[in-house]
This record gives C-alpha cells, sequence and structure tokens, in this order.
C-alpha cells in the first residue's frame, strides 16, 4: 500500500474538527491521517514518500462548478479580442489576422467586450467588417457566448436572406431603418453560421483538451465541471476524450460532464445517466439555456431593462417547452442544470422544476445573478444548487447597475444572502467567459471590486469571508454531484486532492490574492503540477 506524507505546511482541511494541519498522510489516493509533522512522521514515515510543501498554505482541491474546457482549448486557436479597449483596437486585430488568412478560411475570434471600450465608438458595423476582412468569412464571439458578429461574407455562406427561418431564441439585427443585418447575431442565431465552419478533427480536438486540462491543473483545479458536447461533436465522442486523457493518459483532473439537452437520446442510446462513469470521468445533469445575458439584454428579466425599458430580454424557450424538456430529462432520471441570469428566467425554471419530483442528483440554477426575495424560498431546497460565478462581478460592474437600475441591483449577486438564507451554492469561472483562475473568483467574492479598484466594494455587505468563498469552490463544488462524502474536505477517507498556494490565503490582504501562484496541484495524493 503505497503511502504519502505531506509535511511542513499550513493545511486548511475545510474539517472543523481539525481545521489547520500541518501534514497529511495518503495511501492509495485516500486521505489517511492528518496532525502535526512529528505525529505523521512518527507513525506512518518508515517508508513513506515524503513531500515537503515548505511552509506553503493547502486547501482543499478546487473545483470550478461550471466551464466549459472544450471551448477553452479552441479558443487557443482562434483570435483574442478580449485585451481590446476600443472599437479600433478589435477592427485592427482583426485586419492583422486577415492579411495573413488565405482567401474563404474562417477567421473565429472571441472575447470582445463593448462595455470595455473607451473610445464610446460602439460595435463595429458589418460594413466596416467587410472592410477588415473583405476576402474571409468571420465569426467573432462576445464574451459572454450569447452574441456574435459576423460579416457580409459570413452570411453569404450561410445562405442568408431577409426571411429565413431563425432558431428558435435566436436573433438576427436589423438596422430599423435600411432593414439590412448590421452583423450582430444573438443566441442560437449563430447556428446559422457555425454549421458552415470547418470542424477540427479528432486529434485537434483531443491537443486542444489536453491543453485546456494541463492549463486548468496549472491554475490549481482537482476538478472541473464542463459542458463541451458543441465543441467537442456530441455525448459519444465527449466522453471518449476525456477517457482517453484523463484515465487512459493519467490527466487525472475529475472531470463531470453537462450533457447539452439535443443529445438527450444519446444518454439513452448509450445508457449513460448521471453518475456514469468513475472517480475522474464522470456524467452530470442535463444542460439547458432558459435565457441569454445581460452585456446584450437578452437575459429575461421580470420588468423591462432600466437603460432599454423597450424589452425585457427575453426566454430561450416558452414555458411549456421548458417544461417538456424537463420531462425528457427526468424521464432519464437526469438532473437538470439551467443557465439562468434574469429573475423572471429563474422563475420560470422554478415552475418547471415543481411540476416533477427530484431525482438522486441534485439540479443546479447555473448563474442565478438577479434574485428576486420572493424566489429566495424556492431556490432554497435541498435538491436545487445556486451555481455562482463570483468573477462576474469584477467583469459586469459597474455598467450593470444602469442595465437594470437601482432597486433592482439590491437583489443581485447577492452570494452572502443566498448563503446565509440557507441555499446551497457552488462557484465557478464559466471560463472562457472569466479566466479560469479561481485565485480571481475567490478575490471578486471576498473583496466585491475588480482588480485594481480602491473602493470598499459594490454592496460590501454582500462580502463572503474566505473561509464562505474557499467553501463554495471545495466543498459547494462538490455537493452539487453529491459527491461531498468523498472531497471538498480534508477528511479521512476522502481524496487526497489539494490545491497548494505562495501565500496564506488566511492572513493575506485580499488583493494579495492577485499575485498569489499555485505551487502544487495535487489529486488522489499525486502531485500533477508544481510550479
Amino acid at each position: 500500500m503505497a503511502t504519502t506524507i505531506f509535511r511542513n505546511g499550513r493545511i486548511y482541511t475545510g474539517d472543523s474538527r481539525h481545521l489547520f494541519v500541518q501534514a497529511l498522510v495518503v495511501r492509495d489516493g485516500i486521505v489517511h491521517d492528518l496532525g502535526s509533522d512529528a505525529d505523521m512522521l512518527l507513525q506512518y514515515g518508515g517508508d513513506a514518500t515524503v513531500i515537503d510543501l515548505q511552509g506553503c498554505t493547502a486547501t482543499p482541491g478546487l473545483i470550478d462548478s461550471h466551464l466549459h474546457l472544450g471551448w477553452l482549448g479552441l479558443t487557443f486557436l482562434q483570435l483574442d479580442l478580449s485585451k481590446a479597449r476600443s472599437k479600433d483596437e478589435l477592427l485592427l486585430l482583426l485586419k492583422e489576422k486577415a492579411q495573413v488568412t488565405t482567401e474563404n478560411a474562417w477567421i473565429q475570434g472571441y472575447g470582445w467586450d463593448e462595455n470595455l471600450f473607451a473610445d464610446g465608438g460602439g460595435i463595429p458595423t458589418i460594413e466596416e467588417l467587410d472592410q477588415a476582412a473583405p476576402h474571409c468569412p468571420i465569426l467573432l464571439a462576445r464574451i459572454c457566448g450569447h452574441a456574435n458578429l459576423v460579416n457580409s461574407k459570413a452570411l453569404e455562406l450561410s445562405g442568408y436572406h431577409r426571411d429565413m427561418e431563425v432558431p428558435a431564441g435566436g436573433v438576427i439585427v436589423h438596422d430599423p431603418m435600411s432593414g439590412k443585418p448590421t452583423g450582430m447575431l444573438l443566441e442560437t442565431a449563430s447556428n446559422l453560421i457555425t454549421k458552415h465552419i470547418p470542424r477540427p478533427d479528432y486529434d485537434q480536438l483531443k491537443q486542444s483538451l489536453r491543453n485546456s486540462i494541463h492549463y486548468a491543473m496549472a491554475h490549481g483545479l482537482t476538478g472541473a465541471h464542463t459542458e463541451d458536447l458543441r465543441e467537442l461533436g456530441g455525448l459519444a465522442q465527449t466522453y471518449r476524450l476525456y477517457d482517453e486523457l484523463i484515465n487512459g493518459e493519467e490527466l487525472a483532473l475529475r472531470s463531470n460532464l453537462l450533457v447539452y439537452y439535443p443529445h438527450m437520446h444519446e444518454l439513452r442510446d448509450l445508457k449513460m445517466t448521471a453518475g456514469y462513469g468513475n472517480a475522474h470521468v464522470r456524467i452530470g445533469a442535463v444542460k439547458i439555456f432558459a435565457d441569454g445575458a445581460l452585456g446584450r439584454r437578452t437575459a429575461y428579466l421580470s420588468a423591462p431593462y432600466a437603460d432599454d425599458p423597450s424589452t425585457s430580454g427575453y426566454p430561450v424557450h416558452e414555458q411549456d417547452e421548458l417544461t417538456e424538456l424537463v420531462r425528457q430529462a427526468r424521464g432519464l432520471g437526469m438532473p437538470i442544470a439551467v443557465h439562468t441570469i434574469g429573475d423572471k428566467a429563474l422563475e420560470m425554471v422554478l415552475d418547471s422544476l415543481d411540476q416533477f419530483p427530484a431525482v438522486a442528483y441534485r439540479d443546479r440554477l447555473i448563474h442565478t445573478q438577479i434574485l428576486r426575495p420572493d424566489l429566495l424560498d424556492r431556490l432554497k431546497h435541498p435538491h436545487r444548487i445556486a451555481d455562482i460565478q463570483p468573477r462576474f462581478l469584477a467583469g459586469d460592474f459597474p455598467w450593470v447597475m444602469d442595465r437594470v437600475g437601482q432597486e433592482r441591483i439590491q437583489h443581485s449577486y447577492i452570494w452572502k444572502t443566498m448563503m446565509d438564507y440557507g441555499i446551497i451554492c457552488a462557484a465557478g469561472s464559466d471560463t472562457p467567459v472569466e479566466p479560469i483562475d479561481p485565485l480571481l473568483g475567490i478575490h471578486a467574492a471576498v473583496t466585491r471590486k475588480a482588480p485594481g479598484e480602491t473602493h470598499d466594494g459594490y454592496f460590501p455587505q454582500e462580502k463572503l469571508t474566505m473561509e464562505e468563498a474557499i467553501h463554495l469552490f471545495t466543498l459547494g463544488s462538490a455537493q452539487v454531484t453529491n459527491e461531498d462524502h468523498v472531497k471538498g474536505t480534508l477528511s479521512r477517507g476522502k481524496y487526497a486532492d489539494m490545491t497548494v498556494y505562495s501565500k496564506d490565503l488566511f492572513t493575506i490582504d485580499p488583493d494579495e490574492l492577485l499575485s498569489t501562484k499555485v505551487m502544487m496541484t495535487i489529486i488522489g495524493g499525486n502531485v500533477c503540477y508544481t510550479s
């Protein structure tokens, strides 16, 4: 029986029975014992491998409750627009890419955010996009993933005409004066374009996913709840890719795979259900979208947007359609994981969920950014989890206050209220929408501000303590899949998953989180990353 002793650390266990220890003993990937250096070495040091943590602080392994590793891997191959701080910068990056791209070859980019454009120039028009890349079709995804820019070449290849049918929940934005497309596609309208873009082959997908798994572990993640079927080619191929990389190549990252709802038939055909798999790769919930995002006002609110009273956003599915999707998932014994940003979207999902008994695994409401007080009781349920993304605060404030208005913002991003109310919460990044680094999410949760800002935080009464923020990324994210009996804390009998840091998270000023480095990522007692 292989024994490893991790010693000389300040190990935060998350277990109130022994909150901080110096040393941890691992046998066959499981926490066997923990205590002082002297005791652990005396009892187990004879034939054990000893790893010196060199005084560093460790926590239970960090688990991202919602991200897109497949999409992240593909972004490494795309034009990164996240650093563009003006429309002109975006167009220059596109023009430079077009100059080295052959005729009719696609240019894909991601990450633009008009809220960061300092010049007030707005979003590029289709004419400006055509001028920057006249010979190449383009698809440029907004940072949220709920809006895309295309040029005339892309529309031409898609067979666009004014009366063409748009997928449910999608919008091709037209200029109200000319009636011509502006180049902006919202939500599922992008499907009209993406089906014409050549897909990477299996080996390319595998390499891109391999890169993103290594990238996740380099940022301290020992586990991830990931939604990838649209990028990786359906359920069978996605599961095969993860199985080959994580089980076959022993990359180790504990991965929980969400199943996008159009692929529910594959669950039945493959005889898979929630929990199918092993300790490193397993099936999670059915992923559904109830609404869009606040950035482009597609999140579905119960009252109009404060800065555009002509719209309240809109649902991706009407109530009957949403209820039918839940019915289908329940018929497969599956929980659901639903993207719900607006309060009206959340109400719709809860109305559908209330019609069905719970299943063995918890349903999750992803994002839950705007939460009317009357919805708190309905969300507080032992089989429901609020899957929040703290880093969204850093990206959304202060512009989101104008978007939703002063009254509604009081009930938005209210993580402390939710946790104190007894709502089960987990935390993730939604990468590549936001950076994968969980320390950035923890920073946003405990400071309520973006890096570099010097105020006391947006609605500082909602700040979390360091312990509460770490709980979200550890035990909270384990509770999502009923795995809190095997992970989420460093307790005897649980997986020996740890994240080790260069600084003591519990004594530093929270802004020092921004310069803290991951020194080791340990999964099942094995060091999978070291700086």
